[in-house]
């Protein structure tokens, strides 16, 4: 019973690391761009878009469909920063686990 104590202790611990992680994360922005920067969009690590900012150069009513696929493209670029930042902290706070290649958190 003593080690089922110590495994419910860690995983408090966990937990409260768990939850800074997450604040941070909420607290972190980046930015994702695309055509060669002529789109960003900045999100922060809950993955909610704080910024857009258009160059008014891509903008071309004859063409709305280029613009479409700018801030597509920006906005994956972003997400895709935000996931591995998420995925760097989790692996810090699991780094004594030995968990699997591969493995995801499930939170």
């Amino acid at each position: 019973m003593k080690n089922l104590g110590n495994i419910l202790k860690q995983a408090q611990k966990m937990q409260g690391e768990m939850a800074k992680i997450q604040e941070k994360l909420a607290e972190t922005t980046v930015v994702g761009q695309a055509g060669g920067g002529m789109v960003e969009i900045t999100m922060d690590g809950k993955q909610e878009v704080r910024r857009v900012r258009i160059d008014p150069e891509v903008i071309n009513k004859d063409d709305v469909e280029l613009l479409e696929d700018i801030i597509a493209a920006a906005f994956n670029d972003a997400q895709k920063k935000v996931q591995a930042m998420t995925q760097e902290g989790l692996s810090k706070l699991a780094g004594g686990l030995n968990l699997p290649p591969g493995f995801n958190m499930p939170f």
